[in-house]
């Protein structure tokens, strides 16, 4: 093989190596983005009440796991939002990791909330998992599930 040929085929490796990695961290920018704005999105639903944005956001087979709460279905979910029941006065999420497998992805972080209930506030500071998955190129939640944060080290 002529040296001119090693060296073409050389260059266009190293070109096809340099041109596929910008589309990846491309793809995985918008995919952050978006679970970011379903994130604002499922927030601002719990703080302004807003049962059917929350719907909308939840797949028919939601299964919801939360502390001292029974497991809940989408429609038990449903009905619990438009109760009234519970008033956010905070419901901020952080710490956000996005894991992105093909119309599959998974979201962690960490969720604090202060809720009204029947005239007593109280505060949560949970891990959450929401496992999503995209349907005809719309992403809604099938499976949400909280638990209690460890305490700090040394307490």
């Amino acid at each position: 093989m002529s040296i001119y040929l090693r060296c073409c085929i050389g260059i266009w490796i190293v070109a096809t190596g340099i041109i596929q990695i910008p589309a990846t961290k491309a793809a995985e920018s918008s995919d952050e983005a978006e679970f970011t704005r379903l994130e604002a999105v499922w927030n601002n639903a719990h703080l302004q009440g807003d049962a059917d944005a929350l719907d909308r956001l939840w797949a028919e087979e939601l299964i919801v796991t939360v502390p001292k709460m029974p497991v809940m279905t989408r429609t038990d979910a449903v009905a619990f939002s438009r109760s009234g029941r519970m008033k956010f006065l905070r419901y901020e999420t952080s710490d956000l990791r996005t894991r992105v497998y093909g119309d599959a992805a998974i979201v962690t972080g960490r969720l604090l909330r202060t809720r009204n209930v029947n005239g007593k506030d109280m505060s949560d500071d949970w891990r959450f998992i929401k496992v999503y998955v995209r349907r005809e190129g719309r992403w809604q939640v099938v499976a949400w599930q909280a638990s209690e944060s460890a305490p700090p080290p040394g307490k």
